[in-house]
């Protein structure tokens, strides 16, 4: 098998790469294993200037890295800057906290003392996605290292050169040999990875179907997993929100990363009292964007990953205007070459359409009429999927009443959904389980262990 590295503007192939050789990831593995060993007993406060390393080096190098990543999947350079400087944070949020996360918990019980240990389980082996090609691995990488495990990186097949250029950061850092590497596998050898007794967990970040199968083999060795999933966010307006500040922030929620975001705003549910309104606004911002190369400065919205995640999207426009959409703008595929898709907007969507059921990765906004604040919280939570939120009110209380009945694993109250290093981040339902980031993040890959002293 070979992975190649393709410009999604262009469709020129950047490079190609063989994969990770039987022998060579057996090395890998057993390396790993040797690494997370002893860095596990190293002091915390030694891990964690390793992690402000890092991000010394990513803030260094950002510009190089966001050329890297809007070559290999059409990240536009402005987005691919602020995902770099947003690694370095999580870096230096671990390496700042890490400690007090780990710190033994005392608890009272009738022993003369009893607490609880926080302890690195080994490699874990992270299954990663392109979307956010630094972002989504430092992600997972941060807190696991800093709780003193390992990581075994298999990244996204479109994206190998970020996966060697962040395996390069943690060598740059310092950190120990072999305590992070990429391997570049199918999913066949990947299975094995998951079965080898040396990894001790699994990170996946990916659509549900793929999280499905990783579970299932997962189960199969007791490993313990993560599965942050795929989503279809809704977006509420209710009837006395500031609707220019909502249209322009749904504009931002719906185009960022050119739409290619599982927290991405994508089913836009407007009190039907202002939805005319909103449709209007929202339609001209859309409108305005700029689509172009991603290594112009100017271009808002870049291309799609591949021409066959283009070609998906579209299909999932054509049929749900067949089943009665109305497409207000966009929705046509442009000439020339490249993965492009202009910003779309689908109004009328009801359930039974592929703009209302299922996920829409890319810059395609569904606009759906609620006839009141508790039709919209219906509406909203008729979805499998369970990641983010965002609710639009002048009344914050209204906001956070609103927020407690929609299932979903962040509720943002007159905000942009996003992941930030100081929240757990994850979703319920078919968006999957676990958390990243916070406390409750780094405690997902660490043995949680209970010490009674007579």
């Amino acid at each position: 098998m070979s992975v190649q590295s393709i410009n999604p503007a262009t469709g020129e192939v950047l490079e190609t790469f063989q994969e990770t050789a039987p022998d060579a990831l057996a090395r890998i593995l057993e390396g790993a294993d040797a690494a997370s060993r002893d860095w596990r007993r190293s002091p915390v406060a030694e891990r964690a200037e390793r992690l402000r390393a890092a991000a010394r080096v990513l803030r260094e190098r950002k510009d190089a890295y966001a050329r890297t990543m809007a070559l290999e999947m059409g990240k536009p350079l402005a987005q691919g800057v602020g995902e770099a400087e947003k690694c370095a944070w999580v870096c230096d949020y671990y390496a700042d906290h890490g400690a007090a996360f780990l710190a033994d918990e005392p608890h009272a019980t009738d022993a003369s003392r009893s607490y609880v240990r926080f302890e690195a389980l080994g490699p874990v082996f992270a299954i990663m996605p392109w979307n956010f090609p630094f972002w989504q691995v430092f992600r997972f990488a941060a807190p696991a290292l800093v709780a003193g495990n390992a990581g075994i990186l298999k990244h996204a097949p479109n994206v190998p050169r970020c996966a060697l250029e962040i395996e390069t950061v943690f060598q740059e850092a310092g950190f120990p040999d072999g305590l992070f590497r990429a391997v570049f596998l199918s999913n066949e050898a990947a299975g094995g990875v998951i079965a080898d007794q040396r990894v001790r967990a699994v990170t996946l970040t990916g659509s549900d179907r793929a999280g499905s199968q990783v579970a299932e083999q997962a189960g199969r060795h007791l490993k313990k997993t993560v599965l942050e999933l795929g989503g279809s966010d809704p977006f509420i307006v209710l009837e006395d929100a500031d609707l220019e500040r909502a249209a322009t922030t749904a504009v931002e929620a719906r185009l960022i990363n050119s739409g290619q975001s599982c927290i991405a705003a994508k089913r836009f549910i407007v009190v039907e009292r202002v939805a005319e309104r909103f449709l209007e606004r929202f339609t001209s911002d859309m409108r305005a964007r700029r689509v172009g190369d991603p290594l112009d400065p100017a271009t808002q919205v870049g291309p799609q990953a591949r021409v066959d995640l283009r070609e998906n999207l579209h299909r999932q426009v054509q049929e749900s205007v067949k089943r009665g959409a109305r497409l207000v703008l966009g929705g046509e595929v442009p000439a020339g070459r490249g993965a492009f898709y202009p910003p779309t907007v689908l109004s009328a969507v009801e359930p039974g359409m592929p703009a209302f059921d299922q996920e829409t990765f890319g810059p395609v906004a569904a606009v759906i009429r609620a006839k009141d604040e508790a039709d919209a919280i219906r509406i909203a939570n008729a979805s499998p999927y369970g990641l983010g939120a965002s609710v639009w009110t002048a009344d914050s209380k209204r906001g956070e009443r609103v927020a407690r009945e929609i299932e979903a694993g962040s509720v943002f109250v007159n905000g942009l959904v996003r992941s930030d290093p100081r929240l757990p981040f994850g979703g319920v339902k078919r968006s999957g389980y676990g958390r990243e980031l916070s406390a409750y993040g780094l405690r997902e890959f660490v043995n949680i262990k209970t010490v009674w002293v007579a």
